[in-house]
């Protein structure tokens, strides 16, 4: 039976880079023969977290659509872009609403634990968004989540896609994405 993976970009914007890279990654590994999702944030719009609001009205429906979407999927990929030498708001605000029970019962992290995550980032400076990826992989980490020791930060950004958004050099996101896919067969087994 085929992995399902889950693939998301942290931002919103319509032309993001970041969006084309977890593209990308999503297509490598539909090719490779995993079951794949790509998601839009931009598609599951939600409050800043706050606990009042938590307490008073519960968990958004946003919020309980993409803890189901990422628990059914044995891990995930996420392109970060980097905000301030971190990952994004919109990212931290939707792993912080989607990590809170709102059913009886329900585990802890259910959308996190045990599952596997890839990091990748892309940014038109120099350093292709890797700042970024520290704070998510320790965020991620301590919530449950494998997260595979290959990244891709790819600088220079707006220069590395083709006019059909296709990466022109994919070689190192190849090379992530084939890792991502052995290590969720592996940890499926």
């Amino acid at each position: 039976m085929a992995v399902k993976l889950l693939f998301l970009a942290g931002s919103a914007r319509n032309e993001s880079v970041n969006k084309k890279l977890a593209q990308n990654a999503h297509d490598l590994a539909k090719e490779m023969g995993a079951e794949t999702t790509f998601i839009d944030l931009k598609d599951f719009d939600m409050p800043i977290y706050n606990g009042d609001l938590e307490e008073k009205e519960g968990l958004p429906e946003n919020a309980k659509k993409l803890k189901q979407i990422f628990s059914e999927h044995d891990g995930f990929l996420i392109a970060s872009p980097e905000f301030n030498s971190s990952f994004s708001p919109l990212l931290k605000n939707t792993l912080d609403w989607i990590s809170r029970t709102h059913k009886e019962g329900e585990k802890p992290l259910i959308a996190y634990k045990g599952k596997v995550a890839a990091l990748l980032a892309a940014s038109p400076g120099g350093f292709g968004g890797l700042r970024g990826l520290v704070p998510l992989r320790a965020m991620l980490g301590n919530i449950g989540v494998t997260i595979i020791p290959d990244q891709l930060a790819l600088p220079k950004a707006y220069e590395a896609f083709d006019d059909n958004n296709k990466l022109k050099n994919d070689k190192q996101l190849r090379n992530v994405v084939t890792a991502f896919l052995k290590t969720a067969e592996a940890l499926k087994k």
